[in-house]
């Protein structure tokens, strides 16, 4: 299957969903591509898995942001992979470096960096270390077996959509609670 054609197919899935996120997070050994960067020479040429760049062509038609959180130790091996798939202009942030933070730093950074809060990222990884602590960040994270593919974005917009619509409907609970309560000030019904 071609770029074009899976861009089409994800922008098809894309188009299924009334909420998205506003920053899509990948991480790039085994989710974007199908190696470890440091177990690679800068004079080879990479490849993607093979929906990755159709995936990445689809959210940035859609407007939606995209950036990387990868720990890899050899970040100028990563950076010219990206450079020589020619897809470094897709990026908004890029956060390669090696860490013990299962990315917590990488999204940390992220997030100073866009100003978009956790809750409207989505993140894909290989890794299941990484999905469990940035998803008690607030992230809705998708472990990918065999790199991204379509169903892996199609999971992954479901699930941000359910965790959206669970954050929404706490907040209007919150909200009509507090706007109930006489002894509560205007101050904190607004909040």
């Amino acid at each position: 299957m071609g770029d074009e054609t899976v861009k089409a197919q994800a922008l098809q899935i894309l188009g299924v969903f009334q909420v998205l996120p506003r920053l899509v997070v990948f991480d790039l050994d085994y989710t974007l591509w199908p190696f470890f960067c440091e177990c690679r020479s800068k004079r080879e040429m990479p490849s993607l898995y093979p929906h990755a760049k159709g995936i990445l062509y689809a959210l940035k038609d859609k407007g939606i942001d995209i950036a990387i959180a990868s720990r890899s130790p050899t970040p100028d091996i990563a950076k010219t992979f990206i450079d020589k798939l020619s897809i470094k202009s897709v990026f908004i942030a890029q956060e390669i470096f090696s860490s013990w933070s299962h990315k917590t730093d990488h999204f940390q950074k992220i997030h100073s960096r866009t100003g978009v809060p956790f809750n409207s990222m989505l993140f894909f990884d290989d890794e299941n270390r990484n999905i469990q602590a940035v998803t008690k960040m607030g992230v809705t994270s998708i472990l990918v077996n065999d790199g991204v593919n379509l169903g892996a974005l199609r999971e992954g917009l479901t699930k941000f959509s359910e965790n959206w619509n669970a954050s929404e409907k706490n907040k209007q609970k919150w909200r009509t609670k507090f706007s109930k309560n006489p002894n509560t000030s205007g101050k904190d019904s607004q909040e």
